[in-house]
């Protein structure tokens, strides 16, 4: 079976991961490696950019390219597959059901960062690739996807949920069913509907999970731990601050990132002073609006070269930078390109030991 490395890029919203994503593996498909690229990016950029119709749970080749595949997580599959994975037919098929399970599979961040980590595991285990390349949701700038694997065994194994079913659960359901139950089909009907009756359901098959759900988060935060980090920013102050946010909260999940990939970095030579060369034809009032967009330009070059190294000294990380584009890549052409000429390929090496 293949030995499978994982590669999480992770950031803000609106930094360009998917395009980061997409071109760290055309470029690592070009050099020889079977690579898998997956998004959790409802927006579905990463299909359009790759030249993909559609994009879900099982893997698509994509077309042209030889080595690599692409999917995107599909959050009801994946935690249909879970609840059978790690519960018995009768209690997946009830939870499957439930209102209440749904809205939490469904809405949550939690869940589904969960869910997304879940998917990565079974792509990394099945041996298909050499290669698995994550684009992250961009929720607390990346740092929900490290933390949903706790988060869930918390939530499964919490002390309040154990309180509201029981130590028990097999004695439990006996005595919810004699007793609880009808009481709860009482109030249900003066309510006019099954809810605390579907809430207490929820509550004990939700319990039955924790075992299998447990191990399994556990085995994921070993292999994000294994994996190679990426987080990916721009200038933009929201998005320093939320690759800020993400640094603060390493001591939580115990990962170091390989580098910060700078993206649509302007040039240096943006910040020195130029003087607008006498143009035919134009007027004062043209020049100084254009003497005025030259000193903005010049202003952003120069911000963008202080996070840089505020990026380096704050937080002792490794920048890449990638060069502002006028349009950016949508080709696999274009993406492979980009992947060339950052070098970004030289990122993709499993961290030491």
């Amino acid at each position: 079976m293949t030995r499978t490395h994982i590669v999480v890029v992770t950031g803000a919203g609106g930094v360009g991961k998917t395009t980061v994503s997409a071109a760290l593996a055309i470029g690592a498909a070009a050099a020889g490696t079977r690579t898998l690229v997956v998004t959790i990016d409802p927006a579905k950029r990463l299909a359009s950019a790759l030249g993909v119709d559609s994009l879900g749970n099982q893997p698509s080749m994509v077309p042209g390219t030889d080595g690599l595949w692409a999917a995107m997580l599909d959050i009801t599959a994946s935690w249909e597959a879970i609840v059978h994975r790690h519960a018995a037919p009768e209690v997946a098929d009830r939870l499957e059901s439930n209102p209440f399970f749904r809205a939490i599979a469904d809405r949550f961040p939690a869940a589904q960062a969960y869910a997304a980590g879940e998917q990565m595991a079974e792509y990394s285990e099945g041996g298909a690739w050499e290669l698995v390349i994550v684009d992250t949701p961009p929720s607390a700038g990346g740092l929900d996807f490290y933390l949903a694997p706790r988060r869930m065994r918390e939530l499964v194994g919490g002390r309040l949920l154990r309180w509201l079913t029981g130590a028990s659960l097999p004695g439990r359901r006996a005595l919810y069913r004699v007793t609880a139950r009808p009481m709860l089909r009482v109030a249900d009907s003066v309510l006019g509907g099954p809810l605390l009756e579907d809430i207490a359901e929820f509550l004990l098959d939700l319990r039955t999970l924790y075992d299998g759900l447990s191990s399994r988060a556990r085995s994921i935060e070993r292999l994000l731990g294994a994996a190679t980090t990426l987080v990916v920013t721009t200038a933009a102050p929201a998005s320093l601050r939320e690759v800020r946010r993400f640094y603060s909260g390493l001591g939580e999940i115990s990962v170091t990132p390989a580098a910060t990939i700078f993206n649509r970095d302007l040039p240096k030579e943006w910040m020195a002073p130029k003087r607008l060369p006498a143009i035919a034809g134009l007027d004062a009032e043209e020049g100084a609006i254009l003497r005025e967009n030259l000193r903005r330009w010049g202003d952003e070059a120069r911000k963008t070269q202080d996070a840089k190294q505020e990026l380096m000294m704050r937080h002792h990380t490794d920048v890449h930078a990638i060069p502002w584009l006028e349009d950016a890549p949508t080709t696999v052409a274009e993406l492979a390109a980009l992947a060339e000429t950052a070098d970004l390929t030289g990122l993709l090496q499993p961290p030491p030991r």
